[in-house]
Parts: C-alpha cells; structure tokens; sequence
C-alpha cells in the first residue's frame, strides 16, 4: 500500500485529480479487442489517472456558431489537457520501472487502428475498473462530480497494487447525450461489458462528423456529449 500511496501522491502533485487501481481480470469474458486481451494477460493491473477540463472551455461549446470557442475547447483538450495526462502517466511509469516492475503507459489520446477508431487499450474501461466512474451511453466515463469532463490516462503493469471496485451506472433513463449528438452516433443503449462498443456506438458516424467540421472551421471538434451531461454541468454550476 505505501507504494501506492506514493504513486497516488506524485500523481497528484503532477496535477492529477483521479487516481486508481483496476483488476483487469475483470475483463474475462468482456468485448476486449484481441490486441486489448493479449495486454490482459500479459498485465494484471491497470493504474488510472484523470485530469480535469475546465468547467468554462467546455461551457463555450454549447453554441455551435461560437467557432472561436469551439477551436479553443479543441486546444484546450488536446494541446493542454492530454499532454499534461502523458506526463504523469510517463513519471509514473518510470517510479514503477525503477521499482523493478514492468509497466506500459497508455496515451491520452491515440487511435492506431484508423479503420476502427480503436486505440491500444481503452483508458475509460480501466477507469471505470477501478472504480473512478461508469461509461455511459456516451460511451464516455461519467464521473459523479464531473461527469465526463475528464481526459484519462492508463498504465498497464503487474506491480502489486490493490485494485478499487466497479461501480454501479447512475445514467438510468436519461439520454441527453444521445439526443444531443449531432452526428446520431449513440445507440442509447448502456454499457455492457460483453457488448461490442458498435452495440452502443456507431463510430463511423462521429468520424465523419469531425472531418466534415474540421473542413467547415477549421478544428476536428464537437464535443456535445461531454457538455450536455447533467452530472458535469451540475459539478461547473457550484465551480
């Protein structure tokens, strides 16, 4: 456990707002990617890291037309936020490597099978593994106090770490996000671990989305489903 400690606390002094361990042998019988199972079973744990959005960058983008604040919510997110994840995940990787332990870093932001929109292992399932929150119909990790205005990071790793619990959705009836989506990307289906994420999203639609508003302003940006969630809109109304 001091471990741990020390890695939930370097973590936090770095600027991290979550910190937790996931079991990933939670993950047998999930829709994993064959690449996501290999790392599984080469990797027992998962540490996860969460940083913050500003509450008022996100607040920008409820009006469409509002083209400087959408290109300034796409800086925010990609050229502030996710560099500062990859930070803390890449020190506390090497705390974890100097203790004699493997550990790979998952980035922020990555999408290396560009057919399927799929990156290396999903951030938001080891988050919600170790208990930080619980993917929505967004298909988005929902936080109770933030909802989803969170960029996560992820290290794969088999020091001995003490795993948090899953917690239950909290979504219930509502389907703001699916409503809101512009690209009808969303199913509105909830998360099911033995469902494929195409059950509940059709990515294709949300890429086509972005590529359309890259070529219109300028910027690959929507961002609707982070800001229209109650649970985050409710936490940046008492910021």
């Amino acid at each position: 456990m001091e471990f741990q400690k020390r890695l939930e606390e370097v973590a936090k002094s770095l600027g991290a707002f979550y910190f937790g361990v996931a079991d990933l042998s939670l993950t047998r019988g999930g829709a994993l990617t064959p690449y996501e199972k290999r790392l599984t079973s080469e990797y027992p744990s998962a540490i996860s890291i969460g940083v913050s959005l500003f509450p008022e960058t996100v607040n920008r983008i409820e009006d469409p037309d509002d083209i400087p604040g959408l290109r300034n919510y796409w800086f925010h997110v990609y050229k502030m936020i996710s560099p500062l994840v990859d930070q803390i995940t890449s020190q506390l990787t090497f705390i974890i490597m100097g203790e004699g332990y493997r550990a790979l870093p998952i980035p922020c932001t990555q999408t290396l099978d560009t057919e399927n929109f799929r990156g290396l292992f999903s951030n938001k399932l080891a988050a919600s593994l170790a208990g930080l929150g619980w993917i929505g119909k967004s298909c988005l990790l929902i936080t109770p106090d933030r909802g989803p205005r969170i960029r996560w990071g992820t290290i794969l790793t088999d020091a001995p770490l003490h795993p948090g619990k899953p917690v239950e959705e909290r979504c219930g009836k509502c389907v703001m996000c699916v409503d809101a989506c512009p690209a009808g990307a969303f199913t509105g289906r909830n998360f099911l671990p033995s469902e494929p994420r195409e059950k509940r999203m059709r990515a294709e639609r949300c890429n086509e989305f972005l590529r359309e508003h890259e070529r219109k302003i300028g910027s690959r940006v929507c961002g609707m489903c982070v800001y229209i969630c109650p649970f985050g809109k409710t936490r940046s109304r008492k910021s």
